[in-house]
């Protein structure tokens, strides 16, 4: 964030942050004070800082009501097709500074709270982070929300409400312990409760096959309630709505044994069903077969589905009476898009209130399903894709069961027909999976259930279509499509890197905030020597900035002039956070040999959360955090090196890393991240990439060039090639003497002086079970990051390269994400009307 600025300048200030002009100052006073006295203080004589930052809060929020309000009636007055995302996870962050850039808002607020004595900033950082989410899966869903409303989309974001977000990460003496994010424990300014919108969801009980129909009976209920946050488009008046569930359980709840006389076991056991929306499961990339999280998953479609099928009934504003009966038209006015498998039961669940409440025909009910649903697959990774035991749907949803393996027998049925006698085919194409537990394979149940299919990134498209799903795209290959990933460059541009976002529109105006595509004008200015500078001159007072909150946070000095040279995502073995500890460990060998040579000082910092239950991401926090505990303290190394875990990774902290960061490293084993989201939002705040041609690193080489990243290692072909040929990890070891060291030292307890057998199991894992590869991108990486410090020695050819990776930064814009969403998957336009504003009329 920008410093604060003197009185004078305040009023004078234009930015892209909108100009604080007297009248709205004086209105978020007023309105701040009135929240202050009467809503938060009431009786207490003292304000604390959370008093304040709540106050602000509700300021803000009621700019958004009458938008909010308008935006519904606009809707139910146009009936617009309804865009309706289903997501198990949305990582929002903190939403005040977000809503206030989006309103235009910011530079009213920040004057009028340092009018009061106030600083703006300090009351940002007593928000907490809405953690609903592992990492890129659910802060790409919170991008697409922000884009949908920026584009005037009808669209709704449905998930849960967990009680419990993504764990807080602590660091005791180089391990990670998880801490429970409780981050509704002061409350949430930001939603809504809707109890009158209140909606059954069923569980378990028996299914009956009558004259009349099938029914499902005798299940247990639990009740969803829903909670609604508004989501503004960027200043165009739109405000869309993220709706999460929250579990209650009925007041009958087990009412028998109330009868009984055991009121107290009675309400006790209410906790069981209220459970479901407790905690988010911490796992990314990793499926986890426990019948809670599939309780989780049902619940979230079952209460969403009911919703979206009373709002298609009534499609006026307030009202309750169903204006539709006919479901003729429900994929001309419904589209679904699962975010990955986690919502596939939406696929069977929509056929069965088709079916059994709404009684359509069975194959005009699987039409109608396949017209509005669209699928989203995240990962190629075999351990991430959701395999259902059958025994335990045939308990917890036994007529979704009757369901699934109707719609496999007609699948079958019709790949027997185009097939015969290809028996192995039919067995790979199977919903249902035979062995010694049966399982049901979501993905299989998503691509036959849905129209569109589509990876998110092309390189990840064509491995989805090449190797995952091969057999259904040999059957059906017009339902596959690519959709490349993209971020939204308001939070991610302006919000986090005001400076950068200042200097862009000096140059060019302000259009790129909503065309991110007009960054591409920058190229006029690569050879700018002023241009140039102003650039430079953001990345250091990032810098600075950030070095002093790390000094502050984590008592650590670093020299602001380093290159910062950043790693900060899910700790995976597939994201090779080990890579870079080699490169790391072979860094401070050659300085140990020769300490009185000039080095490019670099601070290498790392984040991340490894799963709890994963004990190769948590040793390699543990590797990560003993060599800094090395490095850091060798008097031989002094500046020239550091290595830093940065805890407790999270948005908010990665809106002041990512604008500090010189480096981006990107060094996945080709084919195996999908796309990254990360590497897009170091790309437009002007650090330069590391990586390798994987995921979105391809088209991002692609639009910039490839010798405006730094791309090294082996592509998709060569690591095929060498599972072929059989990866001898031992092969490297023997001929790379800087590998062999840095190997040894790890295995010898050289880090871990006190447990010297601590990494056997990373060095066992490296050596002679390591299924990325590590060892063979070893050599080209180091050779690589050569590469690195020779540029980097050259400030201004540096930035040139920096201004050009910017300019070329546009495609990667969730905006043109959401635009292909809506046209080639949707069937709807988006809009450039702004609805009026709630002061004016609404004609």
């Amino acid at each position: 964030m920008a410093a604060p600025l003197s009185d004078g300048d305040r009023r004078k200030q234009i930015s892209v942050r909108g100009i604080a002009g007297l009248g709205d100052v004086a209105e978020v006073r007023k309105s701040f004070n009135r929240h202050l006295h009467f809503t938060l203080v009431k009786d207490r004589n003292v304000a604390t800082p959370r008093d304040y930052y709540f106050a602000l809060a509700h300021t803000v929020r009621d700019h958004l009501v009458g938008r909010w309000i308008r935006t519904q009636q606009h809707y139910y007055e146009r009936d617009p097709k309804r865009i309706y995302y289903l997501s198990l996870e949305f990582y929002m962050g903190r939403t005040l500074q977000n809503t206030m850039v989006n309103l235009g808002l910011q530079n009213a607020c920040d004057e009028a709270i340092y009018q009061l004595g106030l600083d703006l900033e300090e009351l940002e950082e007593i928000e907490e982070d809405a953690g609903l989410g592992n990492g890129g899966l659910g802060r790409l869903a919170a991008c697409f929300l922000d884009s949908m409303a920026t584009l005037g989309l009808a669209a709704y974001g449905y998930g849960i409400r967990y009680e419990f977000g993504i764990f807080n990460q602590k660091i005791v003496d180089g391990w990670q312990v998880e801490e429970a994010d409780d981050w509704l424990r002061y409350g949430n300014p930001w939603e809504k409760a809707r109890p009158e919108y209140m909606l059954p969801v069923h569980f378990y009980g028996r299914v009956e096959h009558t004259p009349e129909g099938v029914k499902w009976i005798d299940t247990q209920v639990v009740l969803a309630m829903p909670y609604d946050t508004p989501v503004p488009g960027y200043k165009n008046n739109t405000v869309n709505t993220m709706r999460l569930w929250s579990a209650k359980a009925p007041n009958d709840f087990n009412l028998q044994e109330f009868n009984m006389g055991d009121y107290i076991e009675a309400v006790l056991d209410r906790n069981l069903a209220e459970n479901i929306s407790r905690v988010l499961y911490p796992n990314d990339n990793f499926f986890e077969g426990k019948e809670l999280r599939l309780k989780q998953e049902y619940f979230v479609v079952a209460a969403t589905l009911q919703d979206i099928i009373r709002r298609f009934k009534s499609s006026k504003f307030g009202c309750r009476d169903p204006v539709r009966t006919c479901f003729e038209t429900f994929p001309d006015k419904v589209a679904i898009q699962l975010n990955d498998t986690h919502p596939a039961l939406s696929i069977p669940e929509l056929m069965r209130i088709l079916v059994d409440v709404e009684k359509v025909d069975w194959d005009k009910a699987w039409e109608i399903t396949k017209r509005t649903c669209a699928y989203t697959n995240h990962t190629v990774l075999p351990e991430a894709l959701e395999r259902w035991p059958v025994s335990m749907f045939e308990k917890l949803l036994p007529r979704h069961l009757e369901i699934i393996y109707a719609l496999n027998q007609m699948h079958l049925d019709r790949v027997a027909a185009l097939y015969p006698g290809d028996i192995d085919r039919l067995r790979r194409m199977s919903v249902i999976e035979e062995g010694d537990c049966k399982r049901i394979n979501m993905a299989h149940l998503c691509v036959i259930g849905s129209h569109a299919v589509n990876g998110v990134a092309r390189i990840h498209s064509d491995i989805v279509k090449n190797s995952v799903f091969k057999d259904f795209y040999e059957l059906e290959p017009e339902k596959f499509q690519n959709k490349t990933n993209g971020i939204t460059p308001r939070r991610w541009l302006l919000l986090c890197n005001p400076g950068l976002a200042d200097i862009i529109a000096e140059k060019i105006g302000e259009g790129f905030i909503t065309d991110l595509s007009q960054l591409k004008k920058l190229l006029d200015f690569i050879d700018n020597e002023t241009f140039i500078r102003d650039v430079a001159k953001v990345k250091q007072e990032n810098k600075l900035k950030f070095a002093a909150y790390l000094e502050e946070q984590y008592k650590v000095k670093i020299n602001p002039m380093s290159m910062f040279d950043v790693q900060v995502k899910r700790i995976h073995e597939y994201k090779r956070q080990l890579l870079n500890c080699l490169h790391a460990i072979t860094l401070y060998n050659r300085i140990r040999c020769n300490p009185s040579k000039s080095f490019v000082p670099r601070t290498i910092m790392i984040g991340g959360k490894a799963a709890p239950g994963y004990h190769m991401a948590k040793m390699i926090i543990k590797l990560i955090t003993s060599i800094g505990e090395v490095i850091n303290n060798d008097p031989y190394v002094g500046d020239k090196l550091k290595v830093i875990f940065l805890e407790n990774y999270r948005v908010s902290l990665a809106e002041k890393v990512i604008p500090a960061a010189d480096l981006s490293q990107q060094i996945s084993t080709a084919g195996t991240e999908a796309s990254g989201t990360g590497n897009m939002k170091f790309m437009v705040n002007g650090a330069l990439t590391i990586g390798t041609m994987d995921g979105a690193n391809v088209e991002m080489a692609e639009e910039a060039g490839e010798e405006n990243l730094f791309i090294f290692g082996m592509r998709v072909d060569d690591v095929e090639a060498l599972d072929r040929k059989g990866y001898n990890a031992q092969e490297y070891y023997e001929g790379l003497p800087e590998l062999r060291q840095a190997i040894d030292q790890i295995s010898s307890g050289f880090f871990s002086p006190r447990d010297p057998g601590c990494f056997r199991d990373i060095v066992n894992m490296l050596m002679y079970h390591d299924r990325f590869k590590v060892f063979a991108d070893y050599e080209a990486y180091i050779k690589c990051q050569g590469q690195v410090d020779q540029l980097f020695m050259d400030p201004c050819e540096w930035t040139r390269k920096v201004i050009r990776n910017i300019a070329c930064s546009g495609k990667f814009s969730s905006d043109r994400t959401i635009t292909e969403y809506a046209r080639e998957i949707w069937g709807v336009e988006p809009s450039a009307t702004a609805i009026p504003p709630p002061n004016l009329p609404r004609n």
